[in-house]
Formats: structure tokens, C-alpha cells, sequence
């Protein structure tokens, strides 16, 4: 399909991004790797009358380690993700998750900050980053402000961030130390996950088990109460609302989250 008309400009820096975003409002939507924004165009399920494209803003194309944890650029693209050695080292879990999105053409193209703003439940990096108690920093003509992950994601592609506001970096906790793991399940190899979890020590995000990622607070709480990886994986499904579709059915999104809850946490050597 054809989307319909629109005005394209081209951001160089954040500040020209910004300033586009405060001339036009609702009218402008941000492009970055364009993966889910383009679709959706070409369906006509969004027509903004002004597209910016940040693909050339490279100031945000960065990962780095400094005294507060690993600073992630919201330009830097899965690809980068995965061979990044600072990242590796220091929140091995978001490397791996990066290097599990989509196909080598996805993953050379997507952007870490285009996930989290698209905020799509069935989504890997989301709850990988709410996982791992990252916080998202947005920029607009106030300023900046920081918004914990756990805050960030309020519904089914939606969030927080004002039509004048960009999301510029990602903030996430050392992991060094702590044990990961990451599994899902898909129909085929490069399909969105029917569930996933994603571990960091006893820290749990679930993958597509409601409107936003969440957390299995109830199996946090039991590992923190002494209770075995087996018996608290049992709890990964409460509180939740999985999608019921023909091919997967609440129930059985609710026993995958049992069930890859058990794997992601045994991955992360998490202890009874």
C-alpha cells in the first residue's frame, strides 16, 4: 500500500530535531530505522504530515561506562548492540537480546531508541531494559528528564514522551557479576516472540504477556523469599493479561511463561 502525503526533513543534530518537533506538533513523527513506522504509513494506520528522520544524528549512536552504569546512544542500532564490548561486559544481557531481534537486515538497521518509543509488547529490548531497572532520559525544549522503564511503558504503543520530546540514551545498572538469561518462543525463527522472558539475577521481564511489558513481580518476590527457581517460575503468569489469539491462546501463553521463566532464571544461575 501507499502512504499518504507527506513533508520529509532531514535532522542532523538533536537540536534540529527538536526544533522540527516544536513547530509541528502531533503533525510530526520522529524516523529512525523506520521498522515499524513505515508499515504502518503504508496500512495508513498513521499519516503524519511531517516525517523527521534522526538517522543522521550520530551524537546518539554511543555506548559507554561511566560511575552510574552503562549510557546507551538511542540511535545505536541492534547491530552495534550485540558486538559492543563495553556493553558485553557490562549488561551482557541487552548484547545478547540485540543480537536476537529480526534478521541480520532488522538488526542493522533497527534502533534501540525506535523499539523502546514504539513500545510494542511483543517487543525483545523492552523488557530486556525494564529487566534490567533501566531508565530512558528524554530531551525537549524544557530540558531533559529521566523516566524509570518501569514508569516509560503505559499501554500498547504508548508512553510518557510529549510530541516535542526525543528519546536521546538509554541508562542501565552494571550487570557485571550478576548472571542473565533470555529465552522466547516463536512460530518461526525471526517472528515477534508469542512469549519471552528476560532474567537479570532475580529480576524477571515478561515478553508480550500484556499491553506493556511487565515484570513477574510474584516470582521476584518469591526468589527473594527463599523460594527455588522451580517454585517461583510456577508464579510467572499471575497478574497478567496475555493477547488471545488463534495460534496462542491465553492458557498457553501463560504455561510458556511458567515454563521459560524456569529456563531464563536456571540461565541466570539464579540460587534457591
Amino acid at each position: 500500500m501507499i502512504p499518504a502525503q507527506f513533508s520529509y526533513r532531514r535532522a542532523s543534530t538533536v537540536d534540529e530535531a527538536l526544533s522540527v518537533l516544536a513547530e509541528h506538533g502531533d503533525d510530526a513523527k520522529l524516523l529512525a530505522g523506520g521498522h515499524s513506522l513505515l508499515p504502518l504509513m503504508k496500512l495508513r494506520l498513521a499519516a503524519p504530515e511531517v516525517l523527521v528522520d534522526i538517522a543522521p544524528i550520530d551524537e546518539l549512536r554511543y555506548v559507554r561506562a561511566d560511575d552510574d552504569g552503562v549510557a546507551i546512544g538511542a540511535m545505536s542500532r541492534y547491530h552495534d548492540l550485540h558486538r559492543d564490548t563495553v556493553l558485553r561486559e557490562h549488561a551482557p544481557l541487552l548484547a545478547h537480546v540485540a543480537g536476537s531481534v529480526g534478521d541480520q537486515q532488522v538488526r542493522h538497521r533497527g534502533t534501540v531508541g525506535g523499539s523502546i518509543v514504539h513500545a510494542d509488547p511483543a517487543a525483545d529490548l523492552p523488557a530486556a531494559i525494564l529487566a534490567s531497572d533501566g531508565v530512558l532520559v528524554a530531551r525537549g525544549p524544557g530540558g531533559e528528564r529521566r523516566v524509570p522503564a518501569a514508569e516509560f511503558f503505559l499501554g500498547p504503543f504508548t508512553t510518557p514522551l510529549e510530541p516535542d520530546e526525543l528519546v536521546t540514551e538509554i541508562r542501565i545498572p552494571r550487570q557485571t557479576g550478576l548472571g542473565w538469561g533470555f529465552e522466547k518462543f516463536t512460530r518461526r525463527a525471526i517472528d515477534w516472540a508469542i512469549v519471552g522472558v528476560a532474567a537479570v539475577g532475580r529480576s524477571v521481564g515478561l515478553i508480550n504477556m500484556a499491553g506493556t511489558p511487565l515484570r513477574a513481580r510474584a516470582t521476584e518476590e518469591a526468589l527473594a523469599n527463599g523460594a527455588s527457581v522451580a517454585e517461583a517460575a510456577e508464579l510467572a503468569a499471575e497478574d497478567t493479561n496475555p493477547p488471545d489469539e488463534s495460534h496462542a491462546p491465553p492458557d498457553y501463553r501463560r504455561h510458556l511463561a511458567r515454563v521459560l521463566t524456569a529456563r531464563a532464571l536456571d540461565k541466570a544461575a539464579v540460587p534457591a
